[in-house]
This record gives C-alpha cells, structure tokens and sequence, in this order.
C-alpha cells in the first residue's frame, strides 16, 4: 500500500491520550505516519489529582481552559493532531448508591447522534485505523464506556453512504483495536521485576484489586514494540499537570526496568475487514506490505 497512513485515537478526556498508547502514536509519528487524536470532552469535571496544583483559585474557576491548553501541549511533545468532539464531562459518580449524572454531559448523549460526530471526523481524516477503549470503558468511567459505544457505532456506519449522509463522503476504516496497555500481564511482570531487583512496587494493591475484581483476561492480539518512545508519553503525560502528580506511582518505575521487561503497548483487535495474522506487532498489519 503507497497511500499516505493514517491512524485516529479515540479518547474520552485529555490526558487519556497521554496514559493509553502515546508511545505507540509517538512511534507512527516518528514513522511518517499522520495521527489524529479526537478527545470526546473537555474533562471538565476531572479532580484536580496533583497536590501542588489543589485549591488553586484560578485553576478551579478555569479548569475547562487549563485542561485545554494541557492537551495542546501534550499534543505537541506527541507531534499528533488533535479534535474536540465538544461533549461535556460526565465526571466520575461516587457513592452508594451512585448519583445521577449530570444534565447534558457525554454520558446522557444518544448513542447513534454523538457517534453522528465522530462519523463526520472519520470522513474527513479518513483513518484507516482506529483505536478505543474495550466495552468496559478500561475501567467503568461512564465517558470511557460511551467513547466505546460511539466508536463502534462509527466504525460501521462511516463507510455506509445511507448513513449519517450530511457527515460528509463516506469512508471506510479497515481496523478498530481497543487499548489494553493496562493488561495483567504487564502489571505482574513488572511488578516482580521491580521486587526481584529489591524495589518497592506499585502495582500490590492492583494485582489485589484486579484478583478480588475476578477480572477475565483480555484477549491481547498486538504488542507494538515502542520503548524508545516512553520517555515522550512520560513528558506528554506530565503536560496534563492538573491530572498528574509528578512524584506519583506512575513514574517510580526506573525507565531501562520498563525498556526490558515490558517494551510494549498492547492491543486488541477487535474488528478488521483485512486478513492479518495474529498475533501482531503493527497496528497496520495487513494493511501496509512489511
């Protein structure tokens, strides 16, 4: 295949981008290939999670600004485009029982009119991949489960001409992949890694949470070798500096541990209309001559 590739990640909030396959986005990028991150919301509701940042008066009266100028400066250390869909932040509901959500947020959108929005996108960036998140959202943010649901929505109905007709001319993206960089896995190597070298690990309490959970395993189809790129979804991810606490778990992991334990980004290829062999090292597998 000559044309020009393109790939779409689908994100429910900025910083999601930065947390779930920078580097592999990185990684195209460095390829020649063109990326384009579409952000469902503004993050409007998001804590507030680095402690040196909290009761900020300016941050709180302005968080929607500050989360989009975050994701601007992530989007450059990325080197990827980037598109507002123009929902609000559901936020996340805490509670027992949980409270309703908010009038008009992501969450409360019909299904087949927010996937309307992302259609419209696809047909103008023509992404012959397209990456989101698993039918649990990754975790269960009810913005991550409706980034799922309108992607799969999207994925079928933008090559359809009887579809969404005002969205533009149809196009028809060839594979759909959801996130599972979070896989147990992953978590488990690294975790005994880091004990085995006589470092403390972050990922106790989730290995525990995760068996408590009864978690099934993921089905991971594509590991996507990018380490020489983590240290710039580190530098994209600190961008977001509401989100993220610099001195936080995420970064105790010495990054050469990382390079040779895990030096991945994983996938799950949920749908291709191209035959490819599994498992896979490239999102573009059977797309692209390797």
């Amino acid at each position: 295949m000559t044309e020009q590739l393109r790939l779409m990640a689908v994100h429910a909030h900025p910083d999601d981008e930065s947390s779930k396959g920078a580097a592999t986005m990185a990684k195209y990028v460095a390829e020649g290939v063109d990326v384009l991150v579409a952000t469902c919301t503004g993050g409007e509701r998001g804590s507030v999670l680095n402690p040196k940042l909290q009761g900020d008066k300016y941050i709180e009266e302005h968080i929607h600004e500050v989360r989009a100028k975050e994701m601007d400066e992530a989007r450059e250390i990325l080197g990827v485009e980037q598109s507002w869909l123009g929902y609000v932040d559901s936020g996340l509901p805490e509670g027992d029982p949980l409270p309703p959500l908010p009038e008009g947020c992501f969450a409360l959108q019909d299904v087949d009119e927010a996937a309307g929005t992302l259609v419209k996108l696809i047909r103008e960036f023509r992404p012959h991949v397209i990456t989101t998140y698993d039918e649990n959202g990754g975790y269960p943010h009810p913005d991550h489960i409706m980034t799922h649901k309108i992607s799969m929505v999207a994925f079928e109905a933008a090559g359809d001409p009887e579809r969404y007709p005002e969205a533009g001319e149809p196009w028809t993206p060839l594979k759909l992949y959801y996130n599972q960089g979070f896989n147990r896995q992953r978590t488990v190597a690294l975790h005994e890694a880091l004990l085995a070298r006589g470092l403390e690990s972050p990922y106790g309490e989730w290995l525990e949470r995760w068996q408590t959970a009864d978690r099934p395993e993921r089905n991971i189809t594509t590991h996507v070798p990018c380490a020489d790129f983590f240290e710039i979804r580190d530098k994209a991810l600190l961008a977001h500096a509401t989100q993220i606490d610099p001195d936080g778990a995420w970064f105790h992991v010495p990054m050469e541990l990382q390079r040779e334990v895990w030096p991945t980004e994983d996938y799950e290829l949920a749908k291709s209309r191209v035959d490819t062999s599994l498992p896979e090292d490239d999102l573009f597998a059977g797309i692209r001559k390797n």
